[in-house]
């Protein structure tokens, strides 16, 4: 599986609409009834269901990069993001909070450009230490490095 930054067409991409319009419309269909069965939590509740949410996202999304974080440490980060009460939870490491600080920006920002510079700054947030093992960001932006090949 190639990372969508080593595509040889990176940054230009074509695609069909057809056979994502119905996976789409499943997909608004499902957040609308979750966004309808939300807002009838009221405002504290639905804040907690948030953090659950972006908990969970948190733990799989490091999964996938083959780490296991600390359910809890997740759960401490998230919950302090949202500023919610985190009494009794335990202390958060650099690379947790990181994780937390880039699914919150890209989702609660979605609406913002996507610039080198917030990449960079999501880079930053999850190898604190500079030491990720993946191309730096100066190396997916040149079209002639070899991480942008294939």
């Amino acid at each position: 599986m190639r990372y969508i930054w080593q595509h040889k067409n990176w940054p230009q991409f074509t695609w069909r609409s057809e056979p994502l319009l119905p996976l789409i419309s499943q997909a608004r269909l499902a957040q609308g009834k979750l966004l309808t069965k939300v807002a009838s939590l009221g405002f504290q509740l639905s804040l907690y269901a948030l953090a659950d949410i972006f908990t969970e996202e948190s733990f799989k999304t490091s999964a996938i990069e083959g780490e296991r974080l600390n359910l809890e440490s997740l759960r401490s980060s998230v919950a302090r993001h949202l500023g919610l009460s985190i009494a009794g939870l335990p202390s958060v490491t650099r690379s947790v909070d990181g994780l937390v600080e880039v699914l919150l920006d890209a989702t609660q920002n979605y609406d913002r450009p996507l610039t080198v510079a917030r990449l960079k700054r999501w880079q930053a947030a999850l190898f604190p230490t500079g030491q990720s093992g993946a191309c730096s960001h100066s190396c997916m932006f040149d079209p002639s490095s070899p991480c942008s090949r294939p």
